[in-house]
C-alpha cells in the first residue's frame, strides 16, 4: 500500500479543483437493507458475552460491518482493512476532502476508488465506505474503527494490548509481551498494537483491559519519577 503522504499529494490536485467534475462513475449498489442488514436493527444489540453495544450511529455502521465479514468469513481480513482506513483518515487533508460539503459527491467516490484500489481492501469494507460517503457520516470513521474494534474483540476472544515504547520493539518481544498479556486475562487471542511514545525515556508501557483501564509501566520515565518522589525532590524537574 502506498504511503499516505504519497496517495496525499498524488491526489492533491484532483482534491483541490473544483471545476472538474467526472463525467460518470460505475453506479454503486449501496443498499442498506441488501448489504447491511444490520443497519435496520434495534438500537442495541447483545453480543457474545452479553454485552450490548451503544446506540449511537458509530456502533450501528461498526455493528454492521462485523456482520457482514462474519457472515463471509472474513473478519481477520475486515479487521485489518479497517487498520488501512484508520491509518487513511488520520491524515487530516484526506478526512477533511471527505467531509467537505461543498466538494461533489462523485468526486469524492472516484478519490475513493483509488484508495480503495491502492489499499487492496475487500469490496465489502469498499463498499461500506461508500455508504458512509453517500449517507454524509464518513465524519464517524474514527468512533466506527473504535467501535469494530471492540466488535472484533468481543466476537474474536481477543484482548488488545497496546504498547508504547521510545523505538519500535522487535517483533520476539512483542511476542512475549502478548504472551504474558494472554496469562493475565485468559483471552484466546492478544492484539498489539505499538505506539511511539519519546517521553518515556526508554523502556516500555502496556495498557490492555476495558479502555486501557490496566497498565504495566516498565519505563524510564516511571522508574525516574518514583526516585524523584522517595527523594522528595518537589517541583524540582529531572533534565532527560
Amino acid at each position: 500500500m502506498a504511503s499516505l503522504q504519497q496517495a496525499s499529494i498524488s491526489l492533491q490536485p484532483k482534491l483541490l479543483s473544483s471545476s472538474q467534475h467526472p463525467r460518470s462513475l460505475p453506479s454503486l449498489n449501496l443498499s442498506f437493507s441488501a448489504t447491511f442488514p444490520s443497519l435496520k436493527l434495534c438500537t442495541t444489540r447483545p453480543l457474545h458475552g452479553g454485552a450490548k453495544m451503544s446506540a449511537s450511529a458509530a456502533s450501528s455502521y461498526a455493528t454492521a460491518l462485523a456482520d457482514v465479514a462474519k457472515s463471509n468469513n472474513t473478519l481477520d481480513a475486515t479487521s485489518s482493512d479497517v487498520e488501512k482506513v484508520e491509518k487513511i483518515f488520520s491524515d487530516p487533508q484526506v478526512l477533511q476532502f471527505f467531509t467537505n460539503p461543498t466538494i461533489d459527491v462523485l468526486k469524492k467516490r472516484q478519490v475513493l476508488d483509488e484508495i480503495v484500489s491502492s489499499s487492496e481492501l475487500q469490496p465489502h469494507t469498499a463498499n461500506f465506505l461508500n455508504i458512509l460517503v453517500d449517507a454524509k457520516r464518513i465524519d464517524l470513521i474514527k468512533e466506527i474503527v473504535k467501535e469494530f474494534e471492540l466488535v472484533y474483540n468481543e466476537l474474536t476472544d481477543t484482548e488488545l494490548a497496546v504498547v508504547s515504547s521510545v523505538v519500535k520493539l522487535e517483533s520476539q518481544h512483542l511476542a512475549q509481551i502478548a504472551k504474558q498479556v494472554q496469562k493475565l486475562t485468559g483471552a484466546k487471542n492478544v492484539r498489539i498494537k505499538t505506539m511511539i511514545d519519546p517521553s518515556l525515556v526508554a523502556g516500555f508501557t502496556i495498557r490492555y483491559g476495558s479502555s486501557g483501564s490496566k497498565l504495566i509501566d516498565m519505563s524510564v520515565k516511571k522508574q525516574l519519577e518514583e526516585i524523584a518522589a522517595q527523594l522528595d525532590l518537589g517541583d524540582i524537574q529531572l533534565a532527560v
